[in-house]
């Protein structure tokens, strides 16, 4: 059984003078939903090993802070095949997982990251808002066995539900 985190990027500064959209940088609120999620990732007990991220500076940011602030000891990857990726593309990136890595986490964009979870689960209409977490358990011993519809929705958290029930990490 391998478990896959599917997280969205934190909210991004659209005013800041980056250059483009792959190079927009996270607004403040972005950075603290980032680390909250992160640490509410180690709190749950899904620190992943090994994170895989687009390469725009929004994802990796949100990856590199929530790695932070959640203190996971997880290689990361940067890949510029997750940015604009569809599903299919992101699927076969975890495929490429090494098998001695149990809990992944994805750092994407939308539509692709519901796209994503919708697609492991076999179905259903769901949306990621910004620095949501979904955590998928596969029935899978090996990445490379990962395919649609072998997996479920074990939970989804977003920063307002954090915020909600006052889990402040």
């Amino acid at each position: 059984m391998k478990t896959l985190l599917v997280l969205r990027h934190a909210k991004s500064d659209w005013h800041a003078d980056s250059g483009g959209d792959h190079d927009r940088p996270l607004n403040p609120r972005g950075r603290r939903a980032a680390r909250a999620v992160g640490r509410f990732l180690s709190a749950a007990g899904v620190a992943p090993q090994q994170v895989v991220s687009s390469s725009a500076v929004r994802a990796r940011h949100t990856a590199e802070l929530a790695a932070e602030a959640g203190a996971w000891h997880a290689r990361l990857e940067i890949t510029r095949k997750l940015y604009d990726a569809s599903p299919g593309t992101v699927i076969d990136a975890v495929q490429h997982a090494d098998d001695d890595v149990e809990v992944l986490l994805v750092a994407g964009h939308e539509p692709t990251s519901s796209a994503l979870v919708s697609t492991l689960i076999g179905g259903g209409r769901l949306r990621l808002p910004t620095a949501a977490a979904a955590c998928v358990e596969l029935s899978v011993s090996h990445w490379r066995e990962l395919a649609p519809g072998r997996g479920h929705l074990r939970w989804l958290i977003t920063p307002k539900l954090l915020r909600r029930i006052g889990w402040d990490g």
